[in-house]
């Protein structure tokens, strides 16, 4: 067994960074150093993924990891709570069940055997923070119950994120409580629990993870089989139970930043569509398929459903499939797009098109279309029932970009686009998608008809600044930062905003300058193409479409004043603010 005291513990090396906000943040050596042990990553069905620091593990947007929660009752029928220490790095001061730690790397400790490991660990926990001898304990006297995966975020520092396996023990124990460990302990019957859930004006603040037990999965049957073998093994019910993102369980939870909100969930998403579009029997479709998602992306619509649906409602596994059905869709639609603009390049490589070949290309397009809607018809937590209109809403939006598309292609030829057309236009290439996301994930999360119109609005709003303010990008960043020359949406002749309203201006000097380059192409000079911005700049173009972003961004930003805070919110603020910032 893993032992304190012979300093037999089983670390991993912690980042530097991390070690620094530990020494800044507390001044207790030994839970600083107890942050090096090594815990187990897994992925979602609780494999072992490898070993990782307990720092790392619960840093910024963390990584999922095995753990253990241990329900001491006496011959009394009652049960062992815990306050955790006053220093302890992550959730001081909660209350929580009896033990609650993870097992570590050790062979003895990743027994998967009758969930062997996570008692030897439980043996080892209970001593060194509630003096509890393990001579004490029959490590036969544990049951394993079931499991839970959940995530809790504290501040953007730390985050709890679990597969944690519950344990019920009876024993009659003396206690030594570990004040580096634990503050106080108490013994409470059912009825006492109960009282601690609901009781909102006390000072004590328990734990979002023995909530989730206490309230979510402890009930009459827990409570009368203990001490009964029998009923306990009857407990055991083989799953692992989605909790979803629980901070809100937490009263003074505060939220982290739409870059580690990305992160936390990213890794889940991405490995749903690897997996989607890799279970092709022809080699040649599946690389084409994954051509694109293999060149990387922000993953900024794939999360959206997870994080519109924790700032609102209950989360789930099924919003990341939602998640990696839009963002497949999404793929699908650039495959095709590249097609259409005749475009070689897309995200830094080859467009499917010219990696693979036209016909290729387009068929990849059309099976990620059709993966994209079975991963979302086979996600194991939408309940059916709502499979239908989720299918019917996303079906809608394929519809919506698709006629967006048809818009652009037929603007080309277009001497005169108005504003309201070009509105519909980007509207249905790059908004309903933000829309969508917004709605869905509110939806699924178990919002009311009002908290999802408002989202979808939300998120038709952002959608919509973000292209306004991706046009602006074009004509006011470097090229080093565009990745291609600034400008190129002028020489091609795109009837962007700003170009709308500038060929709606009086004839002038300035609107002749904008003609004289407007759709020039390869024929039109990096000088050219500057004089063109610098005409569009005179017009009053580039501020109008500034002025029409902005609009949008801030009736973003009311919707989601008609919306209760919470720590969730903090990413959605941030993504309104995003493309605003990348021209502030």
């Amino acid at each position: 067994m893993s032992n304190y005291a012979n300093g037999e513990v089983p670390e991993a090396d912690i980042d530097t960074n991390i070690s620094e906000l530990m020494a800044a943040q507390s001044s207790d050596s030994t839970q600083a150093s107890m942050m090096a042990e090594a815990v187990l990553q897994v992925d979602e069905n609780d494999v072992v993924v490898g070993p990782i620091s307990k720092a790392d593990s619960h840093y910024q947007s963390g990584s999922l990891h095995r753990a253990f929660s241990v329900l001491l009752f006496n011959s009394d029928g009652k049960l062992l709570l815990q306050q955790r220490a006053h220093d302890k790095i992550t959730f001081p001061s909660v209350w929580a069940n009896s033990c609650c730690s993870h097992p570590l790397a050790s062979a003895e400790e990743m027994e998967e055997d009758n969930a062997l490991g996570v008692k030897v660990a439980a043996i080892r926990k209970l001593d060194q923070e509630l003096g509890i001898s393990p001579d004490a304990i029959d490590i036969n006297d544990f049951h394993f119950i079931t499991k839970m995966r959940y995530s809790a975020r504290m501040n953007a520092d730390w985050i709890e994120r679990e597969i944690d396996h519950i344990l019920m023990i009876q024993a009659d124990v003396e206690l030594d409580p570990n004040p580096n460990e634990v503050s106080a302990v108490k013994w409470v019957s059912a009825d006492e629990l109960d009282a601690m859930l609901v009781d909102e004006d006390s000072d004590d603040v328990i734990a979002p993870w023995f909530r989730c037990i206490a309230a979510r999965l402890m009930n009459e049957d827990w409570w009368s089989a203990i001490g009964d073998k029998a009923a306990c093994e009857a407990l055991q019910d083989g799953l692992i139970h989605d909790m979803g993102d629980v901070t809100h369980m937490l009263p003074d939870a505060e939220g982290a930043n739409l870059l580690t909100s990305i992160n936390e969930v990213k890794p889940f998403i991405e490995q749903r569509i690897v997996e989607s579009l890799t279970a092709s029997r022809h080699e040649r479709l599946a690389a084409a398929m994954m051509h694109l998602i293999l060149g990387g992306g922000k993953r900024m619509r794939a999360t959206l459903p997870w994080l519109v649906g924790r700032a609102v409602g209950d989360t789930h596994s099924g919003l990341l499939d939602i998640g990696a059905a839009i963002e497949t869709i999404h793929n699908f639609t650039l495959v095709h797009d590249d097609i259409m603009d005749d475009d070689e390049i897309r995200r830094g490589r080859n467009a499917v098109h010219i990696e693979y070949d036209m016909p290729t290309a387009i068929n990849a397009g059309d099976a990620m279309l059709a993966i994209a809607f079975e991963r979302l018809v086979m996600s194991a937590n939408i309940e059916l029932h709502d499979i239908p209109s989720l299918v019917n809403r996303i079906a809608w939006m394929v519809r919506r970009v698709s006629e967006g598309q048809q818009l652009d292609i037929e603007f080309e030829t277009r001497e005169r686009v108005s504003e309201d057309e070009y509105i519909e236009m980007i509207e249905g290439k790059t908004a309903v998608m933000f829309q969508i996301c917004a709605e869905l994930g509110a939806r699924v999360a178990g919002a009311d008809d009002e908290v999802i119109e408002c989202l979808a609005e939300w998120g038709r709003s952002v959608g919509l600044c973000f292209q306004l303010m991706d046009d602006l990008i074009d004509v006011l960043s470097d090229s080093a930062t565009l990745g291609k020359p600034t400008g190129s949406d002028v020489a091609q002749g795109k009837q962007t905003l700003m170009v709308i309203h500038a060929l709606s201006q009086p004839d002038s000097e300035a609107k002749s300058r904008l003609l004289s380059v407007l759709g020039k192409c390869e024929d039109a000079t990096e000088s050219m193409v500057q004089d063109g911005i610098a005409a569009l700049n005179e017009l009053g173009s580039i501020a109008y479409a500034r002025e029409r972003a902005n609009e949008y961004h801030q009736h973003a930003h009311a919707c989601l004043d008609r919306l209760p805070d919470g720590p969730a919110m903090l990413a959605l603020r941030e993504l309104t603010d995003l493309q605003l910032k990348r021209l502030s």
